[in-house]
């Protein structure tokens, strides 16, 4: 009896449930365990929306659903699994790493399913928010592809609070998030000073005509020189959306705006330049799409 000693009182409730004899006295007190499910961390969900602004860094405790109905800040519209090349990296992917890259490329393809047409055609923006460096260490390998609505694109706009998900946003072409026109602004010395938006049908000087993808491995552009080639670009893709030839006259048609991104998306693979037809001293009042040479005539002064 000396393994069944028992104490009186509330400690006598256990020698009563530990007293008896055990069927299995082999001294393992594991055998006859079931095998515990293995440890799993904490994985962000899909189509959802969050009142924080977005981050690059997306640690646990910062992480905050809420229904897209209310006022919200963030949307994800997709969350990825880094593959097995880039999980054994011990940091989690920085921005031009190829691991970055890739993930910047899934979340560009999803989003624009996610929103139903080309997210650059309208006030969006996307990024991408990895694990904390701590919850990498603790085995997190997911991405979130986080969607945000802007005030401008082309005014240095800010994020916009917003109401309702994006999801299907651009569907329709009457969406207000669609670029469509504008009122070019010029300073003293001749530069762009704004460029507010307008609707097409009220007085302006400039339509969005499309996006010009420049080819792999064109640097982002630091000179005339290299600025040159966007417009060129964007003259083309200006000459296809009203309908005349791309030749040696183009330039004399139409100037054009040519709006990459900023140099931090650029190295992460978003090579999409918004491009915008531009009619100085003109005064518009309908848009030039299909509407052919007659409404863009080569214009030599």
């Amino acid at each position: 009896m000396r393994f069944r000693l028992c104490v009186s009182g509330i400690a006598a409730l256990l020698c009563v449930a530990g007293c008896g004899a055990g069927r299995d006295i082999d001294g393992d007190l594991t055998n006859d365990w079931g095998a515990m499910a293995p440890a799993t961390g904490f994985v962000p969900a899909a189509e959802t929306c969050h009142l924080s602004n977005f981050a690059v860094s997306g640690p646990r405790s910062t992480y905050e659903e809420v229904d897209c109905a209310v006022e919200h800040r963030t949307e994800t519209v997709h969350v990825g699994e880094y593959p097995e090349s880039a999980a054994d990296a011990a940091e989690p992917p920085a921005g031009t790493s190829a691991a970055a890259r890739a993930a910047y490329k899934e979340c560009d393809k999803k989003t624009s399913a996610y929103v139903g047409g080309p997210w650059r055609e309208a006030r969006l923006w996307i990024g991408v928010t990895h694990p904390s460096p701590a919850a990498w260490k603790g085995g997190a390998r997911w991405f979130r592809c986080e969607l945000v609505e802007l005030d401008s694109i082309e005014n240095d706009g800010a994020l916009a609070r917003r109401s309702g998900s994006l999801r299907g946003a651009l569907a329709s072409k009457t969406s207000d998030l669609l670029l469509a026109c504008y009122a070019i602004k010029l300073d003293d010395a001749g530069a762009i000073s704004s460029m507010p938006s307008k609707k097409c049908t009220d007085t302006h000087n400039a339509e969005f005509v499309g996006i010009w993808t420049a080819p792999a491995g064109t640097a982002y552009p630091k000179d005339d020189a290299d600025w040159e080639k966007f417009h060129d670009g964007c003259r083309e893709v200006a000459a296809e959306y009203v309908g005349v030839p791309v030749d040696a006259n183009l330039q004399y048609r139409t100037g054009v705006v040519s709006l990459p991104g900023n140099a931090d998306v650029w190295a992460q693979g978003d090579h999409g330049v918004r491009c915008y037809l531009w009619m100085e001293g003109s005064d518009l009042t309908t848009s030039l799409k299909g509407k052919g040479t007659k409404a863009l005539p080569v214009q030599y002064k």
